[in-house]
């Protein structure tokens, strides 16, 4: 008999339902991984209710940390029991941007919970090039948030220009926004503004530390930024929300020579206005584009570990943006929940968490070379 899982799979856009689904078998170089907690990234709720994936039916969800369940043949290196987080883009290897370890802009990539089935199930295939440890003593729950951490990490860092002594302007209160506020105050800017209408946001971005947040819609963020920057603008502004409004007012408020991040992704098309383009010129300014985070098969200091260290050493406070957690059972209504707008919830992760799963173990082979129909 073939074993199977529990799953939330993505039919169509708007039919997301709890399925029994077998559970899937790692082929060479892969491993099973039993997904501890998956995070409802902002791009989950546009993928499920609005735009759709890249196929159906499919298994969405992408932030994930988890155990390793199993291996498939002639792997090494990694053994069940692992406790992991995934970097859920998958390289093709082949191409210009793999050969010089830009696996973001891979030519061809696949992706889990986007192209391939991801996290919200209890169990993932992933290859194990995508698999990083997870320090010890640090929890599966705040390693989730690992992708997210790595990607606002990746946002300052690719800016090429250092916070230390400088303003940094958020705009987008949202998990990303304030990850990007606290790896700004641990890189040592000396002044952080956040921006965001929400209320909720605002307050809680103070609740973590984070005094100088403002409603965009009460007073325009150019003259906040100018008062308190003496008129000279921040060095980095970083357009977290993927609003077109929110990127005018980024390039409003970048200092000389200093960058406009863009992090969040577009949710509509925008135009520049004149004296808004004009004013980047004058300041030269740099745009900056970023997608996803910079990840090294081989274990070198890359985004995500740099990010899983400083949550290990407790320099990144990950844990404070969970809001909530729900199991599989659950999901559909969370993610509803999420979609209404029902409630203040930052960062909701829905899994059966590690002692669900050393409680529920379903005594697999931890090698499937051997056996019948892997």
């Amino acid at each position: 008999m073939t074993a199977t899982m529990q799953a939330l799979v993505l039919h169509g856009i708007g039919d997301i339902r709890l399925e029994a689904l077998s559970i899937p078998m790692p082929g060479p170089g892969q491993a099973l991984v039993r997904v501890a907690w998956c995070g409802v990234c902002g791009s989950d709720i546009p993928r499920i209710y609005s735009t759709g994936a890249h196929r159906h039916p499919i298994v969405p969800g992408h932030e994930m940390s988890g155990v390793v369940e199993a291996v498939g043949p002639d792997v090494a290196g990694i053994e069940p029991g692992a406790r992991v987080v995934v970097f859920p883009l998958i390289w093709c290897g082949a191409c210009a941007s793999c050969e010089v370890g830009r696996y973001a802009q891979c030519a061809n990539y696949d992706y889990l919970g986007s192209r391939r089935d991801g996290g919200l199930a209890e169990y993932v295939v992933a290859p194990i090039a995508n698999l990083v440890p997870v320090p010890d003593g640090l929890a599966l729950d705040v390693a989730a948030l690992c992708e997210p951490a790595a990607v606002a990490l990746h946002a300052l860092r690719r800016c090429g220009l250092s916070p230390i002594g400088g303003a940094v302007a958020i705009f987008g209160a949202g998990p990303i926004g304030i990850l990007v506020a606290q790896w700004s105050r641990i890189m040592g800017a000396a002044r952080i503004m956040v921006f965001d209408p929400v209320e909720w946001r605002r307050e809680f971005a103070r609740s973590r530390g984070f005094g100088d947040a403002f409603d965009p819609t009460a007073r325009r963020p150019r003259e906040v930024v100018a008062e308190m920057t003496g008129g000279q603008g921040a060095m980095i502004c970083v357009e977290a929300a993927g609003a077109p409004p929110t990127l005018i007012e980024a390039c409003e408020c970048v200092a000389a020579h200093g960058a406009v991040v863009l992090l969040g992704n577009p949710s509509g098309d925008g135009a520049i206005p004149r004296a808004t383009w004009s004013r980047v010129l004058r300041q030269e300014a740099s745009l900056v584009g970023v997608w996803n985070s910079a990840y090294a098969a081989h274990g070198a200091g890359d985004d995500w570990r740099a990010a899983l260290d400083a949550m290990a050493k407790g320099a990144l406070n990950a844990a404070a943006l969970i809001t909530s957690r729900a199991p599989l059972a659950a999901g559909i209504g969370a993610l509803e929940a999420i979609r209404d707008g029902r409630g203040a919830q930052m960062k909701v992760l829905i899994g059966e968490g590690e002692t669900a799963w050393r409680r529920s173990r379903r005594g697999l082979p931890s090698k499937l070379a051997e056996e019948d129909g892997a």
